[in-house]
């Protein structure tokens, strides 16, 4: 086989082999893994922010307002990271500032962890997958070689199906390393952006729960809905 022979996917599959056939299979869960960290950051963090705006507006003009607990309870922000971090500090028995940064950095911690758990999947694929593919370029040299050892005299078209899955190897290696790597320090940045607002936001809190007394909660879920939306 040259290369003018692989002109088709079949073809490409032939001179590609085994290798070839593992870093398509890798390819797709990696879009996979990016589509669904997507979908999940983008929900995930956009109504966190949300959430985080009208919690400090409302510290600013209200302090510690129950309408924050509300906010905070309302269907589609309650499973947030925000919300889950705004109600546990603020319930949390702790007056002392030193104990109110330690449960804060907790959580905060935890809900990071939550939001990076597949990052490193990303990263072990962008860093693995030009070393499988360099895999496949050195078992299709060495068939090179061993084509032109049993046909000593022959010429070029004899090495070429070894040299073909050797390149073909290559580039899908790094075809599937280069997208993962972007979007893992994509997905990387957008954590740790967050992170920086979860901590700005707790000390916030902190500052605003040691300054005064938190009143039960009275408002009604829909207003807060009104207000959050």
């Amino acid at each position: 086989m040259d290369f003018s022979q692989i002109g088709s996917v079949q073809e490409l599959f032939k001179a590609g082999g085994v290798v070839l056939i593992l870093l398509l299979c890798l390819s797709v869960y990696s879009l996979s893994l990016m589509i669904e960290r997507f979908i999940k950051y983008r929900k995930t963090i956009n109504k966190s922010r949300k959430l985080m705006v009208f919690v400090r507006k409302t510290i600013s003009t209200d302090g510690i307002s129950p309408k924050i607990f509300d906010a905070c309870r309302v269907k589609g922000y309650s499973g947030t990271p925000a919300a889950r971090l705004i109600l546990n500090l603020l319930k949390s028995d702790k007056t002392n500032l030193a104990d109110l940064n330690e449960v804060a950095n907790t959580i905060i911690d935890w809900e990071v962890a939550q939001l990076s758990r597949k990052l490193s999947a990303l990263a072990t694929l962008a860093s693995t997958t030009p070393f499988i593919g360099l895999f496949g370029t050195v078992l299709g040299v060495m068939r090179a070689f061993s084509d032109l050892s049993l046909a000593s005299g022959a010429g070029a078209s004899v090495v070429a199906k070894g040299i073909s899955e050797a390149l073909i190897n290559t580039a899908a290696g790094l075809f599937v390393a280069v997208p993962a790597l972007i979007a893992y320090n994509y997905f990387l940045s957008k954590v740790n952006f967050f992170t920086k607002d979860m901590e700005y936001l707790a000390q916030e809190l902190i500052s605003a729960k040691t300054s005064e007394n938190i009143r039960p909660s009275k408002n009604t879920k829909k207003q807060i809905y009104e207000v959050v939306k």
